[in-house]
């Protein structure tokens, strides 16, 4: 079954001159744009396509991939707006209407948001919406803590972060365990650290506990090393500061300098960091 605004393996049923036809099964020949007729096609060929709909509710397909499919969330640019809604760049020929039943707030041209990409049941067109909340946490998260997620931050609150979880839940990242510049759109990974009660869910951008002290620790004595056994960073030190050279919060930065001076590998000192300890 043809799949419109998804990729989708269609055979050709026929050629003459620049057109290609494939078979759509049900909706009938689909027409491949003649842009994308670089080389030659015969009937039986299987070819990936991506399938979408024309301003005369036609089926064409290309063999490029757009920058976001029906199904997707992605950061998109405004390239005009009218009265009926705005139009983002998608790395199609035409833009992607969001109506503006479907902005969350009005969308200004020049400006980028992230946006969930379905198939109207009304107009049978590929459309977006910035209302993340209609697409999102329709079914109940089934995730462990510690789990790595596939992330999308969308939005800035005072509390933190909202991201996208593996296109299907949303999830907060608190700002008190940031530690690193975070961006509208930017696409990272990410752990569950917990669940809650109401099936809100908690993240963290490192493994939660005790999970990463390993690689933390021997990443300390590596550096420790290269800097003549001494670092002057402590417990005491910034949360940016320990993030900026080891990439993990405070917390787990003080579990790992914890475990090393429990094994006699480091001695600290709250006042000049911490030290190798020398083997005699």
């Amino acid at each position: 079954m043809v799949e419109i605004g998804k990729i989708n393996r269609l055979a050709v049923v026929s050629t003459q001159g620049h057109e290609v036809r494939f078979d759509g099964g049900e909706l009938g020949d689909i027409l491949l744009d003649e842009k994308f007729v670089y080389g030659r096609y015969h009937k039986g060929d299987e070819v990936e396509v991506f399938v979408s709909v024309d301003g005369d509710d036609r089926l064409f397909a290309i063999t490029s991939k757009p920058y976001a499919m029906v199904g997707e969330f992605a950061r998109l640019r405004v390239a005009a707006t009218s009265p009926s809604g705005a139009f983002l760049s998608w790395g199609m020929k035409n833009d992607l209407l969001v109506p503006k039943s479907e902005q969350l707030s009005p969308m200004k041209e020049g400006e980028s948001y992230v946006v969930y990409v379905f198939l109207s049941e009304k107009t049978n067109r590929i459309t977006a919406s910035s209302k993340l909340d209609k697409y999102l946490g329709l079914s109940p998260p089934d995730y462990k803590e510690g789990e790595e997620v596939d992330l999308l931050i969308f939005d800035r609150t005072d509390l933190g972060y909202q991201a996208v979880i593996n296109q299907a839940h949303i999830g907060m990242l608190f700002k008190n365990e940031v530690f690193q510049k975070l961006f509208i759109g930017q696409k990272l990974k990410g752990y569950i650290y917990n669940i809650r009660e109401d099936s809100k869910i908690d993240l963290r951008l490192q493994l939660p506990g005790y999970e990463k002290v390993d690689g933390v620790s021997q990443a300390i004595i590596d550096i420790l090393k290269e800097n003549g056994g001494v670092s002057s960073l402590s417990d005491k030190s910034p949360p940016e500061e320990i993030y900026a050279l080891f990439g993990v919060s405070k917390k787990v930065f003080k579990q790992a300098i914890g475990a090393l001076y429990k094994k006699r590998i480091i001695t600290i000192d709250r006042s000049s960091g911490i030290r190798l300890v020398k083997k005699k």
